[in-house]
């Protein structure tokens, strides 16, 4: 008898984007090319852009609260209550050791540690002014801890370090631990708090990788041919998933399915991404859902705007959506938001999931002039296109030191 794993759905979502609040304000302001990237002051570096949230952290936490914790952790309250929320589901008479907590991120404890060395900086670098808090805001498990805490879970509750495909990989391992039995609800997805530590900023910047532009909001630029590098942002959004056959017991509302998915590693190099592992990362997930190429009707790169990052992607898709997907859309969220790291797989996937119902594909925007090397089929440029249909959306997060993530969901079919 062959193993049929357990179907698994996405029943709620929370989030906060530079550019909304909430699934229908970002999904909106997507649709209407609204960008969420300001000027924004870097501690050393002076006045740079970022893309900054802007949600109320006061409406799920107390100001004692706020001051013990991190921003992370802020975020990440604020959108799993918003999730579960959003979900409907009976939370108070969940058992709570069958609830567990996934959240990817990129990195976690710099900005706190830069805040205490410059608070002491003013002491002549006095450590019994050093932070009591220090350590338990700076534990990689931190954005997932205080969620468990809010939330009162007391299942399994830690945060995946998967650099920029952490968000992907929050779902990814979700929808495992679902199909294991381990956990009956799951809350994940991925959070950033990437803008509060000039660390990331310097480190871009002797790259050659921070993006500039005189226009803030034109700053992100994913394959516009004057692209020059990366808008940092903040962000959150997690997902509730459930297995099916719970979710239609009780009548949720289904976002879509998790069809299949796919991580693997380039083992080349540091930084630069290889298309060669980037396309078989896609293939396999394809696979995965058992789903062939012109199956898909968008996918959502991860282009983040760097001149030569952006070109190796599109090498990559160019490769499995080249030929024969004459109904494949490809498009791009980081031009309204910037890249909002550990977050960003998570908050591009949720962008997309109303295409669903409206059949509307959101464009990248600020592409002036498309630089050849990026010129891939399909691509939707600065206007939103109506799709004949949207019954697949593949999701791309890739990462540094070479983590590849893809991530498939399909429309819910009973």
């Amino acid at each position: 008898m062959s193993f049929q794993p357990a179907r698994i759905v996405i029943t709620g979502i929370g989030l906060t984007a530079p550019n909304g609040n909430s699934l229908s304000e970002f999904r909106q302001n997507l649709l209407n090319g609204v960008a969420g990237v300001e000027p924004f002051d870097v501690r050393y570096m002076g006045k740079l852009i970022a893309g900054v949230c802007h949600y109320d952290p006061l409406r799920y936490q107390k100001r004692k609260e706020l001051r013990v914790g991190t921003r992370a952790g802020s975020i990440s309250i604020y959108c799993a209550h918003e999730a579960v929320k959003d979900s409907g589901v009976a939370f108070d008479a969940l058992p709570k050791d069958r609830v567990g907590i996934y959240v990817g991120c990129t990195e976690h404890g710099n900005v706190e540690t830069e805040n205490e060395i410059y608070a002491i900086s003013k002491f002549n670098y006095d450590t019994k002014y050093w932070s009591h808090y220090h350590n338990p805001r700076t534990v990689a498990n931190n954005p997932a801890g205080e969620v468990s805490l809010s939330l009162g879970v007391t299942g399994p509750a830690y945060t995946i370090g998967a650099a920029c495909a952490a968000g992907n990989l929050g779902l990814i391992h979700a929808a495992q631990m679902l199909r294991l039995g381990e956990v009956d609800f799951a809350i994940c997805g991925g959070v950033s708090e990437s803008i509060h530590t000039f660390g990331i900023f310097a480190g871009f910047k002797s790259q050659n990788a921070l993006a500039t532009h005189a226009d803030p909001k034109k700053a992100s630029r994913p394959f516009d041919k004057g692209r020059n590098g990366i808008v940092i942002s903040e962000g959150g959004c997690l997902y509730t998933l459930e297995r099916l056959d719970d979710a239609l017991a009780r009548g949720a509302k289904i976002y879509g399915e998790i069809a299949g998915y796919c991580v693997n590693s380039d083992a080349s190099d540091y930084v630069l991404p290889n298309p060669g592992r980037q396309a078989e990362c896609v293939r396999k997930a394809l696979t995965n859902a058992k789903l062939a190429a012109a199956d898909i009707h968008i996918v959502n790169t991860h282009a983040t705007s760097t001149p030569q990052g952006d070109i190796q992607e599109c090498e990559a898709i160019r490769s499995v959506f080249g030929t024969g997907c004459p109904d494949t859309h490809i498009n791009n969220t980081k031009s309204y938001i910037g890249h909002c790291m550990g977050a960003a797989g998570a908050l591009e996937l949720a962008g997309n999931l109303p295409a669903f119902d409206d059949l509307v594909v959101h464009p990248t925007i600020n592409v002036e002039e498309l630089d050849p090397l990026c010129d891939v089929p399909g691509l939707v440029l600065n206007t939103p296109k109506q799709a004949a249909k949207v019954d697949a959306i593949l999701n791309n997060s890739f990462g540094m030191l070479g983590i590849n993530s893809t991530l498939i969901v399909k429309r819910f079919v009973a």
